[in-house]
């Protein structure tokens, strides 16, 4: 299911919340949503993604409450002032925006660095 770049997948073990979460920190790490953008009203993201309006109501909150997003009734939500790091997105190094959306879904998914860099030395080439 996709709404505005944001994509949940019922199959996937990780909680529907976490996962609008995951893709609004994707999303910005990439360089797709920037601050000021304005994120789908809460009701229209849950009947775009099949969802209940409760479950994108909390991913909202924990956006919001870790200073990622703003919302103001009236002027829906939108990134924050601050939320994007610099211009890694844009960064002339090619590994930054992919450094930053892995440890964002990481961030997202609960999973502790000490694993990501468990995975990341696993997957590297012996040599």
């Amino acid at each position: 299911m996709n709404q505005q770049g944001i994509t949940v997948r019922v199959d996937d073990p990780t909680p529907v919340y976490a996962q609008v979460h995951r893709e609004v920190l994707r999303l910005i790490a990439v360089g797709e949503l920037t601050e000021g953008d304005r994120l789908p009203p809460l009701r229209q993201l849950a009947r775009d993604l099949g969802v209940a309006p409760g479950t994108v109501a909390r991913a909202y909150r924990d956006l919001e409450a870790a200073g990622t997003v703003i919302t103001r009734r009236g002027a829906g939500t939108r990134i924050a002032v601050g939320a994007v790091k610099g211009d890694v997105a844009r960064s002339a190094d090619p590994l930054a925006a992919d450094i930053t959306a892995l440890t964002a879904r990481a961030v997202a998914a609960g999973i502790p660095l000490d694993e990501v860099q468990r995975r990341i030395a696993e997957a590297w080439p012996a040599g």
